[in-house]
């Protein structure tokens, strides 16, 4: 059996697709499967030049474009370890990371030289990503270099050049930035990244006439593996933007790309519906109709459709991952008859556990498990039938780089991996999420309470964006975010003639956070009732898949 390794999923793509677009940027010339191969066999070469080894670690920190997988598939080649930088992170973090990696060597784009120009005196070498000549003042280096090399035209034995790879060697170590504040670095063989995207081609074909169009970071394990490597192994094309998805760079690329496959997050989508949907159904012409039930989802179809229009009109599967969909828009989403499917799954699970084909799709589910791997609940409670999730299989992490402690603190004594997350199967084992068994609260009268489910009723609120709930001196409070657009519309016909127009607003804002309990306690249990609603004037700062840092927001008021 050939091992399942990156190195054999290039070489086996090049002599599949060899003259068919892997990866582009929009508007913009790039790289046929036989260019990508060439140009990653070359950058291998070179890097074992320099004195690179198989196992040596080898950091990115780029934005997305083809030359950050140009990168990657070149360490990969090589037998070295990727150390994929998320954009996010500080210059203190990044430092961090480089120093406990202990990476070697970086690839990095131009736009993020200053921001770690002085924080990288351990690394040997500094390679440019864009074929540029890096600053050689960066003297603590011993070489600042491009990579500008020629097409290597002779066959080239890669267990003679490099060694042997085995599927079970270190391809990747991820270091995640989580809801909790603690970064760690996950640790991916080959086989777990191969294994998980052919377990996810079960749930979506994907063939040489797919088009992706990728605006989730690739340094995030979610794209590395279902945006970038599935399309990779089967010979569709990939297209990025080269810039944050900004509105006025993600339309125009839309129509332009007409992308079959996309991967998003929640805030995403939620963002679309909230703003441009959402507002059409709460005007006077559809208000009245929208309350009925055979009005709303006529009404939803029509706006399916186009919504289907503005995302390029050929999507086939719009895929949802990293954190929990709004209750409200995916029911939207189903009458609408929009392409979406769901997907379950962490980074040190490469990351896909469990979900769905958009036809196959059932509302509030995460799925099915997905491939050979296996799903179980431990420590269930037998009134619920909720527990934590464990997993087993080929997808599972080899640990925490330098952290066995950590390492054994995730895994039970007969091997399976616990995700921290809770929930439960239906009788078709289909499962379904409740939340992070470290953000449950637990009742007055021993009642389990989820933060995501209370949340979910806040965020249906028209004048908040996001929010988040947690326990304060055993009392439950949620932090708001406000829709600020809606209330300065609200005051802007009076601006000029009201002298305390400040001070109005605020109290404006008081009626809302008070709004926000009275209607978000009439929807929720008795033991979920809110007691406070507290004002969060700046947006939550979030984690590269958009989830809120609850840490931030949460500790210092416990």
């Amino acid at each position: 059996m050939k091992q399942r390794t990156i190195r054999n999923l290039i070489q086996n793509s090049c002599d599949l697709y060899s003259t068919r677009m892997a990866l582009s940027v929009v508007d913009s010339s790039g790289y046929t499967y036989k260019q990508l191969y060439d140009r990653a066999l070359s950058i291998a070469l070179k890097l074992k030049k320099y004195g690179i080894q198989k196992g040596n670690k080898v950091a990115i920190l780029s934005e997305n474009n083809p030359e950050w997988g140009l990168s990657y598939l070149a360490i990969n080649i090589l037998g070295a370890v990727t150390v994929p930088i998320l954009n996010d992170f500080s210059t203190k973090e990044i430092k961090e990371i480089l120093v406990h990696s202990e990476a070697k060597a970086l690839f990095i784009s131009q736009k993020f030289l200053s921001k770690i120009e002085q924080e990288i005196a351990s690394l040997d070498y500094v390679f440019g990503i864009e074929d540029i000549k890096l600053n050689k003042n960066l003297s603590s280096q011993k070489l600042i270099e491009d990579y500008n090399l020629e097409t290597i035209g002779i066959n080239v034995s890669f267990d003679k050049e490099f060694g042997i790879l085995d599927e079970n060697d270190l391809s990747s170590i991820i270091y995640t930035s989580g809801t909790t504040g603690s970064s760690k670095g996950v640790m991916l063989m080959h086989k777990n990244l191969v294994s998980n995207l052919e377990a996810a081609f079960e749930l979506q074909e994907v063939n040489t006439e797919d088009r992706f169009l990728s605006i989730l970071p690739l340094s995030h394990t979610y794209e590395c593996t279902l945006g970038f490597l599935m399309p990779i192994r089967y010979g569709a094309s990939v297209y990025y933007l080269n810039a944050l998805p900004s509105p006025s760079i993600l339309f125009p690329a839309l129509k332009k790309v007409k992308p079959t496959i996309m991967l998003t997050v929640p805030l995403f989508i939620e963002k679309i519906y909230n703003g441009q949907i959402l507002p059409q159904f709460n005007s006077g012409k559809y208000k009245v109709f929208y309350k009925y039930s055979f009005f709303r989802k006529f009404l939803n179809r029509v706006a399916g459709k186009k919504l289907l229009n503005t995302l390029g009109g050929r999507l086939k599967f719009f895929g949802i991952g990293g954190a929990l969909l709004s209750p409200e828009v995916e029911a939207f989403l189903r009458e609408a008859k929009f392409p979406y499917a769901i997907g379950y799954g962490l980074t040190e699970t490469s990351p896909l556990l469990a979900g769905t084909g958009p036809k196959n799709t059932k509302y509030r589910a995460a799925g099915v498990t997905v491939g050979t791997q296996k799903l179980k609940l431990i420590n269930v409670n037998t009134e619920t039938g909720e527990g934590e999730i464990v997993a087993k299989g080929d997808n599972i992490m080899l640990g925490y780089f330098k952290n066995q402690n950590l390492t054994n603190d995730v895994f039970t004594i007969d091997g399976w991996f616990k995700t921290g997350d809770l929930g439960y199967f239906d009788s078709n084992n289909i499962l379904y999420i409740r939340g992070r068994l470290k953000n449950m609260i637990l009742g007055p009268g021993g009642e389990n309470i989820y933060p995501e489910t209370i949340e979910a009723v806040v965020n249906r609120h028209k004048h908040v964006v996001e929010s988040v709930v947690y326990e304060m001196n055993g009392k439950l409070v949620a932090k708001v975010h406000l829709n600020y657009e809606n209330v300065e519309q609200h005051f802007e016909y009076m601006k000029s003639s009201i002298k305390n127009y400040h001070n109005d607003v605020q109290l404006y804002v008081k009626d809302i956070l008070e709004d926000v309990k009275k209607s978000v306690n009439q929807d929720v249990s008795k033991f979920s009732r809110l007691t406070l609603v507290i004002e969060q004037s700046t947006p939550f700062e979030k984690t590269p898949t958009l989830k809120i840092k609850k840490y931030l927001y949460t500790e210092v008021s416990n």
